[in-house]
């Protein structure tokens, strides 16, 4: 029997009938699942006192040998906090997506039916993404320090541009007067990074991407590099302080931190289901091959 774990956040209500289906499929399979104790309150407000709830868990009691699978319920950011659960355990994560865009909660509620059989019956496939990690004297993000889809050093607040000493491998790269700095993983290359003018690589490559957030020099471009690399960021500007985000998650960071960026030692494993892949995802999310004029 499959155990299964539920992530989630806030929706909006025309999402209730989907996810009161999805509810309705996990109980006539009798799979054991368990949810989120903020999702599931929210779930009890949202769609009433009709549906059941089974078991809770927290950040801090959620054990990731209980389950098989566990199921981010939103968009993108919903299934990167997930990931911070999930950490090197390997469980497999699949994204059911009530957001907007949507590469990594890629599956459609409309979905919802054939991606239960697959779990419940092991008929699908995984996919590794590699995670990068950031280093840092303090430890700033925790044991969290790693991220899916980005690494951003970035102005605080309404500051002129600041500058970024970058080195690869010990070596200078370059100086960047930006706004930021990001450094993507392959998976990421769909999110910031290719909304500064990133190149889409594909989740498979072994790759790291530095792109500049609205840089100053004109000529400055994303550069594609080993992800066997290490990264070294400098950074200074007018203020004492400044932003750095893995993923989601942010934290205020003085002048004199250096920022060393890495692959992760482990993976996450992402499902994909049968007839679903990468780059079907993409030419449906980016609407590629449609002529508008017709």
């Amino acid at each position: 029997m499959s155990r299964i774990a539920i992530f989630g956040r806030q929706f909006s209500t025309e999402y209730n009938d989907s996810i009161r289906k999805f509810i309705d499929i996990l109980e006539s399979r009798e799979v054991q699942y368990s949810v989120f104790s903020p999702f599931a309150s929210f779930l009890k407000e949202q769609l009433g006192e009709d549906i059941s709830h089974p078991d809770t868990f927290t950040k801090s009691s959620f054990d990731s040998t209980k389950f098989d699978v566990i199921i981010s319920i939103g968009g993108d950011g919903t299934m990167l906090d997930c990931t911070t659960f999930v950490g090197g355990s390997g469980l497999p994560m699949l994204g059911l997506n009530t957001g907007r865009l949507g590469f990594l909660s890629s599956i459609s509620l409309d979905y919802i039916k054939e991606a239960i059989d697959q779990i419940i019956d092991q008929a699908y496939m995984i996919d590794r993404r590699s995670l990068i990690k950031l280093d840092t004297e303090h430890r700033i993000f925790g044991s969290d320090n790693f991220a899916l889809n980005e690494m951003t050093v970035h102005k605080k607040d309404t500051q002129s541009m600041i500058v970024i000493h970058a080195y690869v491998d010990g070596k200078f790269l370059n100086t960047y007067w930006a706004d930021g700095l990001i450094i993507a993983t392959p998976t990421g290359s769909t999110a910031y990074s290719m909304s500064c003018g990133g190149p889409i690589i594909l989740p498979s490559s072994s790759n790291f991407i530095i792109t500049p957030v609205a840089p100053h020099n004109l000529n400055v471009r994303p550069v594609l590099i080993s992800d066997q690399s290490t990264v070294t960021l400098r950074v200074e500007g007018r203020s004492e302080k400044f932003l750095v985000s893995l993923d989601s998650r942010s934290e205020s960071i003085d002048a004199e931190t250096v920022l060393t960026l890495s692959k992760h030692n482990f993976d996450v494993n992402l499902i994909r289901l049968k007839n679903h892949s990468f780059l079907k995802t993409l030419r449906h999310k980016l609407n590629w091959g449609l002529d508008r004029r017709n």
